[in-house]
Order: structure tokens, then sequence, then C-alpha cells
């Protein structure tokens, strides 16, 4: 089953990548700047708080408050363009936040445990973030408990269970991330919503949102550094979006013979990235194995392409399974060919491509494959 990564990313943001550094004081009071104030509970005066800026890669510090007697603290300072930043009290109790000049944000919670119990107030941009906060772990919990029950009927090789559960996986990631898509769509002016596109939403799968999108952010955030790394990020995968054509692939069969996949033209043609040592893509098998019976009849073929680097490991694995498609390999793993020109991260991927040879569905697993095609070839 795939890994909860989606959701990991976004909640593991303000748990990840942590980086104390010396604190750069910010300066006083400015009223063209920000100001944080806040009150926290359950910690004695002279307890530090720790303010920074989340970064490309990890969190820098900024400043650093000390709790009163009455348990507030404050930061003031200006900031070089609106963006996240984390407030923490230790690395187990944290939260992110929004500021901008000119925003005054109180924060209020538990010192110890912040990320469960925190309010804030006059940011729009930091209501935002929790109310995601919240949605991620509704959907964390739920897929949490999936994924233990996977777990438990994969440990006693329940297989009819384990497809089961693993249908109910992916309809929970979809339901989270319509979720966060219609968080962002209803706050397209937001700072939050340009970093969620940006960081926690695959553009692979949803390059027509993430796009649609960019091109509002350009207007509305034309300047956010969030802005400029989706269109940098979306302008290489142009070429692999859903209705364009794709970069053709031309590698060797199991029979040493070269198999260009503009000879598959005509045809459905499901790209299956996939390697034998890849334990989701061996689980998800199955269910290419029953859509390919199913419908290779009706103008459907499957061009599984390996990541393998040992040939027989790669054959064997095609027998053992009964993937009795075409396949093809130039055996370099990661740097395969294929996988360069598809830009292919993670494995089990594919790409539905139409008789003409266009893209018309990416990563479709399970029964999301199975309505497909059914839908295309009535």
């Amino acid at each position: 089953m795939k890994s909860l990564l989606f959701v990991g990313a976004v909640l593991g943001m303000a748990n990840a990548c942590t980086k104390n550094t010396t604190p750069t004081t910010t300066g006083a009071a400015n009223t063209a700047g920000y100001q944080l104030s806040g009150q926290l509970t359950n910690a004695p005066a002279g307890t530090k708080v720790y303010l920074a800026e989340l970064g490309e890669t990890q969190f820098i510090s900024r400043d650093t408050a000390t709790l009163d007697e009455k348990g507030q603290f404050r930061f003031t300072g200006t900031v070089p363009e609106p963006g996240l930043y984390q407030v923490k009290t230790t690395d187990q109790s944290q939260v992110l936040l929004a500021l901008s000049n000119g925003s005054t944000v109180e924060l209020s919670g538990d010192a110890n445990k912040l990320a469960e119990t925190y309010t804030v107030k006059g940011s729009r941009d930091s209501e935002l973030l929790q109310q995601l906060n919240r949605t991620m772990q509704q959907s964390k919990e739920q897929m949490g408990k999936l994924e233990a029950r996977y777990n438990q009927n994969a440990n006693a090789n329940r297989t009819d269970s384990m497809r089961a559960i693993e249908q109910q996986f992916y309809l929970a990631q979809a339901r989270s991330t319509n979720n966060v898509k219609a968080l962002v769509k209803q706050n397209p002016k937001s700072v939050v919503s340009a970093f969620v596109v940006a960081n926690l939403i695959n553009p692979e799968e949803q390059f027509g949102f993430v796009d649609s999108m960019t091109t509002q952010f350009k207007t509305t955030l034309p300047e956010s550094r969030y802005t400029k790394a989706l269109a940098a990020k979306l302008e290489p995968m142009r070429t692999t979006a859903v209705g364009s054509a794709a970069p053709e692939i031309s590698l060797a069969a199991p029979d040493g013979k070269t198999l260009p996949l503009s000879s598959l033209r005509g045809k459905y043609v499901l790209i299956d990235f996939w390697a034998s040592w890849c334990g989701p893509c061996r689980r998800e098998n199955p269910n290419v194995v029953k859509a390919y019976n199913k419908y290779k009849g009706k103008g459907f073929e499957i061009y599984g392409v390996s990541f393998d680097q040992d040939r027989e490991k790669w054959l064997k694995a095609i027998q053992a399974d009964g993937l009795t498609w075409k396949h093809v390999s130039d055996l370099k793993g990661w740097e395969s060919a294929a996988g360069q020109t598809y830009s292919i991260k993670s494995i089990p991927a594919s790409i539905l491509l139409d008789p003409q040879g266009r893209i018309i569905g990416k990563n479709l697993r399970g029964e999301a494959l199975e309505a497909k095609l059914a839908s295309v070839l009535k």
C-alpha cells in the first residue's frame, strides 16, 4: 500500500528539518511590521519560545522570547514577504503560523502540547493553517487505522482483505486531497494556499489543478517565493501532463529486441513503471493483471517499464506475477532513460494513453484503473 507521504508531508512540516541556529533578533516594534503575542499555560516564567522561518528545506531561527510570570511573550519585527513561521517551546510542541508586515497575531495554548491546544486570532492566513492542520489530522488518523489493518492482514496473508483495505485507503487519500484543494480554491489570495500547492499537492497527479492555481497566484501573489517555485516546477512537467502527447520510449524487451512505445499506437496503453524489488509494485500487480485480463481483447495493452538492474530478477518477477503484457527495461534502475523522460520519482507509477498516444490519466490504480478503462472502452 502506498505510504502516507502526502499526509505526512502536510502534518510533518512542523516536526521536520528543524534547525536551531544563532537567533537573529528582528528588532523593536515597527508599525509597518508584524506583531506576534501569545499566552501559554503550564510553563514557568523564563521558558523560552522560539520563532523560526520556514525556508526551502529547513527552519531558520529568527528570534527568541521568554515567558513572563503570566505566561506571556511577544515578537515584533519585519519580514521580507508573507511567509510561514514556526513557534515552538520544544521540538515536540510547535505550530506553524503565517506572518506578514502589518499583521497582529495572537496565539494561546498549552506550552507542552501546542499543536493540539492552540488557538490563533488576528491572522486569516494563520487560521487557515489551523483549519488545514485539523483537516489533515483527521485524515492521518483515518489512514493510520487503515494502514494498521492492512499490515495485520498482510501478516496473516489475507490477500483479499488487503486489496479491499487498499481501495479504502486510496478513496480516503482522494477525499483528503479534495478537502485540501477545496480550502485552497476558497482562499486564492492566501500565501498559505500558495505554500500548500507548492509543497503538499503532487503536480504529477493534479497537474490541471496546480497549473490553474499557479495562474491565479501569479495575479494574487506575484512576488511570493511559492508562486515562483510553482512556476519553475511546472514548466518541465508540461511535456507529460494530461492532454500532452506522450514522449517516445524505446527500450529493450526481454528478448533483447527494441520495443518502441509508439508501436502500440491505435490501442489504449498503460505505461506501468515498476520493479521486481518494489513491494508496493508487486502488491499492485494483481490489480493490474485483473484489469489486463478483462480488457486486453478490447483494445487495451500494457507497456511495462522496469526500474530493475538485475535481469534475472526482472524476468523472474514477470513470470511469478503472471505479467503477460509487453515489457521493456534498460536495467539502469532509477537512472532508467524512460524514468528520466517522464520524471518518475516514485513507483508504482502509471500513465494511460489514448489510441493517438495522448496522456489521458496518471497513476490510476485498482478500482480507479478499472473505472477509467470501462469508461473509454465501452
